[in-house]
């Protein structure tokens, strides 16, 4: 073939190969760009191995879902509260309380056939608990108290900063101690005092010490600002409402106030004053009165500001004078023990006609009542109690729940939660 230029193309006159090409040059050609062709890396059109990794990410993703779906079911059951356990053949056996972190609720698969989620499981109260030295708290929680033994009543403190233990009475007198969070060993605060009364913040602390009654504030598990004054005997500090503290004269010689925060002596005694189970959010206290010649027991709203003075009465309820009782942080409920051997949920919505419902067991102990709106106590046999308004409204009866880990001299106790700040205060 010749290389002659011709003025139609752009050929050069010097071709840069020869055409003719033989059968063994072409081949060898072949083989060569074949050869390069394997030695570059390209990606196949069809991927085994990358589909078998995509179908394997794509089943960890559908059981990733489906773990976390039932791990939700699983935190809705463990955070309704405290569930009742019936035996297999639904005889109704012993309700059990689990404190603390429970076990896995799905078991591994079994040769005899698939897994499931266990219907029943352990849970965690709505509040945190005393069982004998150990503190379980809702949030799962458990601490060892060193030192600390008898604890008759315990409320948490504001802001987080702790617990604040109260011993029942000894023949040395009463004991506080503050648990402070972090767990840092708990600290006594208090030694051989003869009544100790806690603020529902935990922010104040009154005591009888000898012929004085005390009170003083609480900031970091110390007692700041104490201001005292001579009480006569027997008279002993109860409760509060907001700075002001409530005095018990001994026997049925009613109840005084003391503002602590403008100083000088408790104003009047109150002689009708019976017992006093807390204070609304209006500030108006909870108790009973003996109202009328016959002496008869009223419930009644009292006003701190007026030496205890009843603002509203209502009468003919059968309520027990142990003073043991609380009212929820929104003023609605009261429950108390009642004189039937029954604890009774009263409505307070109209004081002058308060209506009652029975309540399950009678209170052994103190009363706490949840932001929800649930109400924990204790009955005699060491039980732990739920009472649910609604619940009880539609009939139910509570009963008492077992407590995991209790030894038999010890009875668990609940600890009093800091009640919510209403709106605009």
């Amino acid at each position: 073939m010749s290389g002659t230029r011709h003025h139609c193309d752009n050929r050069t006159g010097s071709p840069e190969r020869p055409f003719p090409v033989s059968d063994d040059e072409l081949e060898r050609a072949l083989r060569e760009t074949l050869s390069r062709r394997v030695e570059t890396s390209r990606p196949l059109p069809a991927d085994p191995a990358g589909e078998i990794l995509r179908r394997a990410r794509r089943t960890g993703r559908r059981r990733t879902l489906t773990g976390l779906a039932l791990a939700g079911v699983a935190t809705v059951v463990v955070t309704t509260g405290v569930a009742q356990f019936s035996a297999p053949g639904g005889d109704g056996g012993t309700p059990t309380v689990v404190l603390g972190d429970p076990p896995v609720l799905f078991p591994s698969p079994s040769p005899s056939g698939p897994s499931s989620v266990t219907r029943f499981g352990p849970v965690r109260a709505e509040l945190d608990l005393l069982v004998g030295d150990r503190l379980d708290t809702s949030g799962g929680e458990r601490r060892q108290l060193t030192g600390v033994s008898g604890i008759e009543r315990a409320q948490r403190i504001h802001e987080q900063e702790g617990w604040l233990l109260t011993s029942a009475a000894t023949v040395a007198g009463r004991t506080l101690w503050w648990v402070p969070v972090g767990g840092a060993a708990p600290q006594v605060m208090l030694a051989a005092a003869d009544a100790v009364a806690i603020s529902p913040d935990g922010r104040q602390v009154a005591w009888r010490d000898g012929t004085d009654v005390i009170a003083a504030g609480v900031v970091a598990g110390q007692l700041i600002a104490p201001v005292r004054i001579a009480a006569p005997e027997g008279a002993v500090p109860v409760g509060f409402s907001g700075d002001a503290v409530l005095i018990r004269q001994p026997g049925d010689g009613g109840m005084s106030v003391w503002n602590r925060a403008l100083g000088g002596q408790p104003g009047p005694v109150n002689p009708a004053v019976r017992t006093v189970y807390g204070t609304r959010p209006d500030g108006r206290v909870v108790g009973l009165v003996a109202a009328g010649r016959d002496q008869q027991l009223c419930l009644a709203l009292l006003d701190p500001a007026r030496d205890l003075a009843p603002v509203r009465t209502g009468c003919g309820l059968k309520l027990a004078t142990d003073g043991l009782g609380a009212v929820s942080f929104d003023g609605r409920w009261l429950l108390a023990n009642g004189t039937s051997r029954t604890a009774l949920l009263v409505d307070l919505r109209d004081p002058a006609s308060p209506v009652t419902h029975p309540a399950g067991p009678v209170l052994a102990g103190g009363v706490a009542w949840t932001r929800g709106g649930v109400a924990l106590h204790v009955d005699a046999s060491g039980g732990l109690v739920r009472v649910k308004p609604e619940r009880v409204l539609a009939g139910d009866r509570p009963t008492a729940s077992k407590v995991e880990g209790l030894a038999p001299e010890d009875r668990p106790v609940v600890v009093a939660d800091v009640p919510t700040v209403p709106d605009g205060a």
